[in-house]
């Protein structure tokens, strides 16, 4: 890993959080299906945050849509799921996290 990668990798808005990490470093790697049942379960989210949060989230899925670096820019629902994940408070962040990890290692989004 590049020295740059190192850094950059420290400054992701949810590596402050080992459990949040986990869990997304863990969606990154997970098949295209478990990603399509994650990103239904993570849009749950969206009772939890405002409405004027969900509109930054909608102006940032059209800025960064295909054209982004982020392992998830190329899926516009996927950048919604993460981007409601990033915006929710961090107690909300943590629950969502522990639950999607749960999920992921069962590989059931029940």
């Amino acid at each position: 890993m590049s020295e740059q990668t190192q850094n950059n990798a420290g400054r992701r808005w949810y590596d402050k959080d080992p459990i949040l990490k986990e869990a997304l470093e863990l969606l990154r790697l997970s098949t295209d299906e478990q990603k399509e049942q994650a990103k239904d379960f993570m849009l749950k989210l969206q009772e939890d945050v405002a409405a004027d949060v969900i509109e930054r989230i909608y102006q940032i899925v059209t800025q960064y849509q295909g054209k982004g670096n982020r392992w998830y820019d190329n899926d516009p629902v996927m950048i919604k799921a993460v981007e409601m994940l990033r915006q929710a408070d961090p107690k909300t962040q943590r629950v969502a996290a522990l639950k999607l990890l749960l999920a992921l290692e069962k590989n059931s989004f029940d």
